[in-house]
């Protein structure tokens, strides 16, 4: 990719680099790398907190509005409806209007739906606005990557966003517990009010530090089509993956989605080879290290979303613990992320992205192979060692994936590239919960029936076995009210270990798929236009 931008010319020569077009360089705060990363960093961390936080406070939510499974499901499914099918099309907002100005927006915008869910009365404006919520995320979400990009040098570039993934693992992992303390001991509401300081905080800095970085050649028009083409496809695509595990993965219904999105996607790149301004040029996929480490990025997160999706699971249902306890219980998760995260920003710009990455995601796939041996009375510390394994392994790949895309982007892209980065991550962790959740959902209905005979309990008709194996899926024990205490344990051991089972498969699946991305990771080398993106500011 030859494209050159003002930052770019900048760098060729022995001088300080200029600023780009539409930006003066601010003189103390203003622009500054590492206070940027601050601001961005504050923002961030509020949409990613939400990806984690609502799912504790969702049983309150039913119980207080009256909502129904589907209603519930429906205020996960629309915020990541949304986000999804509009990361590249924001990203591309933020190339051409400035990141600053769309990453402002975004937060503006999205603590403001958070305070409109929580005034709410009924639960169809709690998902309506869980669709703004999700809209002004994709926003401020590729504008933050944009920012970073443009203003920190190459030899810097890594650290920052080490530290941005660090902030990104730390709230994922960190919102079960702040939920949990929250719904218990406030209301529901304020799992949504949470992000209104927040968010006048993060505009507080942007509008003080953030300076606003133009590319000399940022694109003047939008590809209208390419934006309708792809939004479609993509909206395809993640809604298949939704409505699989309802209607089944050889349903004629997934598969007309799955088939719709192949040929958006088919229509969508024909297209954007004729538009003088695509939407996504295609010469971004010529670059083998982008295109690998997108594939990357959504390999990871199938085996960390989709495998941690059931460690909730078999720890507030098998284990019995409340959700603060069990959110603590992933703490060596955290931490090792939030420790790991920089020291790869740092790895990573010593020897490149190669090494780093391939042994992360073997981590990844070491801990997910440890993760499918816990049992029903597997001590703390084994559960904290393999958790801890796994933040290892994640940090690395988190930092990696993310700065190969955007560093082998040109500067002009990087909001496209940060909507890439973003949409990868967001694609994988759905296709790690549905395919992940299929193969846990065959296991339970493969070993319940069985089990259960072995265990002398009373045959169930169809029906009652379907609802047993919905409810041993989620780790709960389908023991009806008035059971006897004797009959009552067996069900409790039965469905324990058919849910064991069912997750030590799952895991194995994660592993295998990590494993795989092993070998992609070598595929991987730095950002060819990382070291055009020297910025601007103070060092």
């Amino acid at each position: 990719m030859t494209s050159q931008t003002t930052i770019d010319k900048a760098g060729a020569g022995d001088g300080p680099p200029s600023a780009p077009s539409g930006a003066t360089p601010g003189k103390g705060l203003r622009g500054h790398p590492w206070f940027t990363l601050v601001t961005v960093a504050v923002g961030v961390m509020m949409v990613a907190l939400d990806g984690t936080i609502v799912a504790i406070a969702n049983p309150a939510i039913g119980e207080d509005l009256g909502a129904s499974w589907s209603d519930l499901q429906w205020i996960t499914n629309a915020y990541f409806l949304a986000l999804a099918v509009s990361l590249i099309t924001a990203g591309k907002l933020g190339d051409r209007f400035g990141h600053r100005q769309t990453f402002l927006i975004g937060v503006a915008g999205f603590a403001v739906s958070s305070a409109a869910i929580g005034l709410s009365e009924g639960i169809t404006m709690v998902i309506v606005f869980r669709v703004f919520q999700g809209l002004f995320g994709a926003l401020l979400m590729p504008a933050a990557l944009g920012l970073l990009r443009a203003t920190f040098p190459a030899e810097k570039l890594n650290m920052a966003i080490g530290i941005w993934g660090m902030v990104i693992g730390a709230s994922t992992a960190g919102g079960p517990i702040l939920g949990g303390v929250l719904v218990e001991h406030v209301n529901w509401q304020s799992v949504f009010f949470i992000n209104v300081p927040v968010g006048i905080l993060a505009v507080a800095l942007g509008v003080w530090i953030l300076l606003d970085h133009r590319a000399e050649n940022a694109p003047r028009s939008f590809d209208l089509l390419g934006i309708a083409l792809l939004s479609a496809a993509v909206f395809c695509l993640v809604w298949a993956i939704i409505k699989a595990p309802e209607w089944g993965w050889g349903d004629f219904g997934t598969w007309t989605f799955i088939v719709g999105s192949v040929v958006g996607f088919g229509i969508f790149a024909f297209w954007e080879t004729k538009v003088k301004e695509p939407l996504v040029p295609l010469t971004l996929f010529r670059s083998v290290p982008l295109s690998a480490g997108v594939v990357l990025m959504v390999l990871m997160a199938i085996a960390f979303m989709g495998g941690l999706f059931f460690v909730t699971f078999y720890l507030q249902g098998v284990r019995g613990l409340g959700p603060v306890d069990a959110g603590l219980h992933l703490l060596p998760l955290t931490g090792m992320m939030i420790v790991g995260s920089p020291l790869a920003g740092v790895m990573i710009t010593k020897v490149g992205p190669r090494i780093p990455l391939a042994f992360g995601m073997a981590l990844t796939a070491l801990a997910m192979y440890g993760m499918s041996t816990l049992d029903t009375d597997t001590g703390s510390a084994v559960m904290s060692l393999w958790f801890a394994v796994l933040g290892l392994g994640l940090a690395p790949v988190m930092v990696g994936a993310t700065e190969v895309i955007v560093g082998n982007a040109p500067l002009e892209l990087s909001g496209v590239a940060g909507g890439l980065q973003q949409a990868a991550m967001q694609v994988g962790g759905s296709l790690g919960t549905a395919v992940l959740g299929a193969v846990m959902a065959s296991k339970v209905d493969g070993d319940l029936p069985g089990n259960w005979a072995d265990a002398g309990l009373p045959q169930l008709d169809p029906e009652q076995t379907e609802q047993a194996a919905e409810a041993v899926q989620k780790g709960a024990a389908p023991v009806p009210p008035g059971t006897p205490e004797e009959i009552a344990s067996k069900i409790t051991d039965v469905a324990h270990d058919t849910f064991i089972s069912g997750m030590s498969l799952a895991s194995l699946t994660a592993a295998g798929v990590a494993v795989v991305a092993v070998f992609v990771a070598f595929l991987t080398k730095r950002g060819e236009n990382a070291e055009a993106g020297a910025g601007v500011g103070h060092i």
